[in-house]
């Protein structure tokens, strides 16, 4: 059984870890004008297993943000890289799936 969750990291530790995820979706946090390389930021949603995501949890390259429907706010270094994106300060996972959504709609929180 897969779940999704919300992660923030960079291209380079994305694509290190791509081959375990069963599907992702990735959002570069930079200007639209600068090449994508290893040291990107990005948020992503991936879809793995449990074991994938407990693993991702003990990678320090990897920020997980708190489940959309848990009504936490994300960490205040989420939020800043987030800014650009429409992302307020206390905002939850869930208003910032719905503003990432924008510029990419499959990282909308979806149940099914």
């Amino acid at each position: 059984m897969t779940g999704r969750r919300y992660y923030l990291t960079t291209l380079g530790d994305w694509q290190r870890q791509s081959a375990r995820f069963a599907n992702s979706h990735w959002l570069a946090l930079t200007d639209a004008a600068e090449v994508a390389d290893e040291s990107t930021p990005v948020v992503a949603l991936i879809e793995a297993d449990e074991g994938v995501h407990l693993a991702l949890e003990d990678d320090d390259a990897f920020e997980a943000l708190p489940h959309p429907m848990s009504q936490l706010p994300i960490s205040e270094s989420a939020q800043a890289a987030l800014a650009r994106h429409g992302v307020a300060p206390g905002a939850t996972t869930f208003d910032a799936s719905e503003a990432i959504a924008r510029l990419h709609p499959l990282l909308r929180h979806r149940i099914f």
